[in-house]
């Protein structure tokens, strides 16, 4: 039976001509109403004429010899005031001390992830010392001096912490490997819409960070690699000659280059013999680092081409335990996945923006810039599809500044949309859609629990029951649905400009769904409305008569659907019924076809169903 994309003969009248459900404005709250009357964002999803964001600069070193856990660092920040305001404090992100007791957290936490926290030794503001109170993971300083707008001010810092013996998002991976994220102190987010972030990081909610620039040093004992965000400045300084040599080979090489193996670091032959190395990195225009070290980690890397007409390589690396058998393909699947994004054929479309990507195997399967710390798999497949989705976030949140924080959606919602579609290249359109409906919508749709279906705008901070559900499945669903009415051409238009407009800069929802609007010539308010400011669900009935088929939105979100058609003539037709048939009407679709109709099934595919016993009717 032939597939055709046909658009139904007659749909609900009116469909052609504007409704009144698309002049229907998208909710704003109070805080994001004033942000738009300040002129710092624009109703065409444009940043505003007045929009300002602040930025820093860090010189950050840092200290680690396992076995021993105990990391010092000290660091200097710049940070710049770009804002129109006068600021009287800053606010201070200590993310580690997530791992004190009594901090407030979603989850349990056991002995091996509890630790004393982060200290801070020294404080310095402009150079006088100043006290930093506080157990939490943030905290406020006040300032000798008030920064002016369009001034900046120097701290310089030193610290030190404890590492966790269990690693979730960092922590101690073996008793000589750590991989350190949010381990220096760092100042939060001051923007235009919320001033201070002053939401406590809890652990199952992500980040929110500026655009800043990084130097950093890590000094670790000789035999010791590290692996950072950033681009190695000193490799003959840290590196013997040969694996200087083979290191910098591969950032032209497509093929894959073993820069340690496990005899190299048996025979002690790849890290320069001083007693501490300093490596240093350096990066810019970006919103963290994160580094991991190793006496045992295995070391691979190649690169691939992200920009065609530049001929702009990336370089692609993995450090893992040399028994671990998947990461031996770690670097293959990196290269097809940032060739893949990086292709204006596919998706997103946009070259990969970085001059690296590292795997490190660890524990979390978390993204980092230019890093992602992926746990080992016993299917190498989920391996791939677990590394294509980290690497998926380089586009969101890191190259959109995304406040994960309260909008986890702008982020979790498009790496997995981005997983799916590079999926279905490396495993067929069938597995990869299978993986996809059990892993991100079967447990959503087949649970009616009340928080299941609260709306997708709620922020994310303020949910614990259906946070994965409203963060990963659901918004995954309306950029499909929205990808399917658009068509490929015109969504991928709207979505270059939203990615264009932003990049850099830290949208919200309404940036995105103005953008939308804009750039794709259309309205698209009822379709924002329907999917991301209701309780809506997937339900989809059908009944036919005749040659009339009428399909009932139960559910109420607007999702595509194939309809399957048996005529009496024993002849059958798909027709293709984009999110564009719910647009009049959201609850009742009324489709009339040429023939008398025997029997109807309705497929959603990828939009599972909550109620498939009434997706078919047949002619009694």
């Amino acid at each position: 039976m032939k597939l055709t994309r046909l658009l139904p003969l007659l749909l609900l009248a009116g469909l052609a001509r504007p409704a009144a459900a698309q002049t229907t404005p998208l909710y704003q709250p109070r805080d994001i109403k004033a942000a738009f009357a300040k002129g710092t964002r624009s109703p065409d999803g444009r940043p505003g004429p007045n929009y300002w964001q602040n930025r820093a600069r860090y010189d950050i070193t840092v200290q680690a010899a396992p076995p021993a856990r105990d990391i010092r660092g000290r660091e200097t920040i710049t940070y710049f005031n770009n804002s129109p305001d006068t600021l009287k404090q800053v606010l201070l992100r200590l993310i580690q001390n997530i791992h004190r007791p009594g901090v407030s957290r979603d989850g349990d936490a056991s002995p091996d992830y509890l630790t004393s926290g982060l200290v801070i030794d020294t404080f310095r503001v402009a150079g006088q010392t100043q006290p930093v109170q506080g157990t939490g993971t943030i905290t406020g300083v006040r300032l000798p001096k008030a920064l002016a707008p369009h001034d900046s001010v120097k701290f310089a810092v030193a610290w030190h912490f404890p590492i966790s013996v269990e690693s979730g998002r960092e922590g101690m991976i073996d008793p000589t490997t750590f991989f350190l994220a949010y381990f220096y102190p760092r100042v939060a987010v001051y923007d235009d819409y919320a001033g201070w972030d002053r939401l406590p990081f809890v652990d199952s909610k992500e980040f929110y960070n500026d655009f800043n620039d990084y130097t950093l040093r890590v000094q670790a004992p000789a035999n010791y690699i590290v692996w950072a965000t950033g681009t190695l400045q000193n490799p003959k300084q840290v590196l013997q000659p040969a694996a200087a040599k083979l290191l910098a080979k591969s950032m032209t090489s497509d093929a894959v280059l073993h820069i340690a193996t496990a005899a190299d670091l048996a025979k002690k032959s790849i890290t320069a013999q001083q007693p501490m190395n300093t490596w240093v990195w350096t990066a810019k225009d970006i919103s963290d680092v994160t580094f991991g070290l190793s006496d045992h980690y295995v070391w691979d890397a190649a690169s691939v081409i992200v920009d065609a007409k530049a001929k702009r390589r990336a370089s692609v690396q993995a450090a893992y335990a040399d028994s671990t058998v998947d990461f031996r393909q770690s670097v293959k699947n990196a290269q097809y996945a940032l060739g893949w994004f990086s292709n204006p054929a596919n998706w997103p479309g946009v070259a990969y923006p970085f001059p690296k990507m590292t795997a490190f195997q660890g524990f979390a399967d978390m993204e980092y810039p230019m890093m992602v710390n992926d746990s080992p798999q016993k299917d190498p497949k989920f391996a791939q599809f677990v590394q294509d989705h980290e690497i998926a976030h380089t586009y969101f949140p890191f190259y959109m500044g995304i406040n994960e924080s309260r909008y986890a959606f702008m982020d979790e919602g498009w790496a997995t949309t981005f997983e799916l579609l590079i999926g279905r290249t490396e495993n067929g359109v069938e597995a990869a859609d299978k993986l996809y409906k059990q892993f991100r919508v079967n447990r959503w749709i087949h649970d009616a629990a009340t928080a299941e279906d609260l709306p997708i705008i709620t922020p994310s901070s303020e949910l614990r029951a259906g946070y994965g559900n409203n963060a990963y499945g659901k918004p995954s669903l309306s950029y499909f649905a929205l990808k399917d009415m658009l068509g490929d051409a015109l969504f991928k238009k709207a979505l270059h400009e939203y990615m264009d407009r932003w990049h850099g800069k830290h949208p919200i929802p309404w940036d995105y769904f103005n953008s939308m609007s804009s750039a794709s010539g259309q309205d698209l308010s009822w379709f924002f409305n329907n999917w991301f400011f209701t309780n809506n669900y997937i339900d989809l009935a059908v009944a036919a008569s005749g040659s009339t088929i009428t399909v009932q939105n139960i559910g109420g979100f607007a999702v595509s659907f194939d309809v399957n058609v048996e005529y009496t003539d024993g002849t059958r037709e798909t027709l293709h019924q984009s999110p564009a048939v719910w647009q009049t009407n959201q609850k009742q679709a009324t489709i009339t076809v040429k023939k008398p109709v025997k029997a109807v099934k309705l497929d959603g595919g990828i939009f599972m169903d909550a109620n498939e016993k009434d997706n078919n009717w047949a002619q009694q």
